[in-house]
């Protein structure tokens, strides 16, 4: 049995903890070698909550970035949501606790780097000196290496990140979460709340496979009192100069041949103001009104859309801000006017 309140390392998977009310008499418990003593052991709260209380004390806006199905972008908009707001002079931090998927190194420039404790705790990896970042990923000797963890183990880090990280003062504290509804949603939901969470911005794509798992991210956050601060509709269909394109052709054999060249050549011949238009297409099947319709029916805000954009991707792949770079035009347009939504509103 653990001391202090601390889930026991042999205990079934979905442990409630043994400080929690329904401790020994959850249907998980059964079978758990620590089931009678959890039964009858005196209960009280959580000893972490108080230490991870004091440690957000210094943090005045805490943001969940939420999303029902991996693979929408969540974790690049959480990204330039942080390049932006330390562009903006706020002091910012940023924290993966996305275990199996930490893609902000990367998606930071960061790869590579290492975590260094101090006498105050774990020292963020800092992007700038008001941008600083935490994640499993610091903690691999490879980039390749996967983290093969259960549900106790992924906990007992989330509390250390939120109790042991020496943040310092920050106006901004954003929290990329994993997909869906899963012990670390659960886990950081129950040690934030009482600090004070401002909410979730919730990211999705257009078509419908996705928005039916963001509904249930949007009802778990709405079950957990967590408010919805916004969807954000990411992917919503592609946007790139003309002249960025590339055109092939088909041969009678089915193979392709590159003709970017000759249309190229052609239209700056012939209709050279051409060169300035945005081609768009739709990617995805937004025939039942996407992201916008869903909040209508389930009552919360709509932030906006973001289009595809291959320069934002070039952007997130090198670690770098796409409000520096001046190719991202079509992109950062669309999320520097969500953000200063989001920031304006909260």
């Amino acid at each position: 049995m653990a001391n202090n309140g601390e889930i026991p390392e042999d205990a079934n998977e979905h442990c409630p903890g043994p400080q929690s009310e329904s401790a020994g008499r959850s249907d998980s418990c059964a079978g758990c070698p620590n089931q009678e003593i959890c039964t009858t052991a005196p209960k009280g709260p959580d000893p972490d909550l108080v230490t991870i209380a004091e440690r957000m004390a210094s943090v005045k806006h805490k943001i969940l970035i939420l999303s029902g199905k991996g693979g929408v972008g969540k974790s690049t908009f959480s990204a330039q949501l942080s390049f932006s707001l330390a562009q903006s002079d706020f002091e910012v931090g940023l924290l993966d606790i996305d275990m199996c998927g930490p893609s902000i190194p990367k998606m930071l420039g960061l790869e590579g780097n290492t975590i260094h404790r101090s006498n105050l705790g774990w020292s963020p990896v800092y992007v700038s000196s008001n941008l600083g970042v935490m994640s499993v990923g610091f903690f691999l000797a490879h980039p390749a290496e996967a983290v093969i963890w259960r549900g106790l183990k992924k906990t007992r880090l989330i509390k250390q990140f939120l109790n042991e990280v020496d943040w310092g003062e920050l106006d901004y504290l954003i929290v990329d979460a994993p997909p869906g509804t899963s012990d670390e949603q659960i886990t950081v939901v129950q040690c934030l709340q009482s600090t004070g969470i401002d909410g979730a911005v919730v990211v999705t794509t257009p078509q419908e496979v996705a928005l039916t798992d963001v509904r249930k991210e949007i009802s778990f956050c709405k079950t957990a009192g967590i408010k919805v601060l916004g969807v954000v509709e990411n992917m919503s269909g592609l946007k790139q100069p003309l002249s960025d394109l590339k055109f092939t052709r088909l041969t009678e054999s089915g193979s392709e041949t590159d003709a970017t060249e000759s249309v190229q050549n052609l239209i700056r011949e012939k209709a050279p103001e051409l060169l300035d238009v945005l081609a768009c297409s739709e990617i995805f099947d937004s025939s039942g009104g996407g992201a916008r319709k869903m909040c209508l029916e389930m009552g919360v805000p709509f932030l906006g859309t973001v289009p595809m954009d291959p320069k934002l991707c070039k952007a997130a792949e090198e670690g770098r801000s796409c409000f520096t770079d001046t190719s991202c035009t079509v992109s950062a347009v669309a999320l520097k006017g969500i953000i200063q939504k989001l920031v304006l509103d909260h």
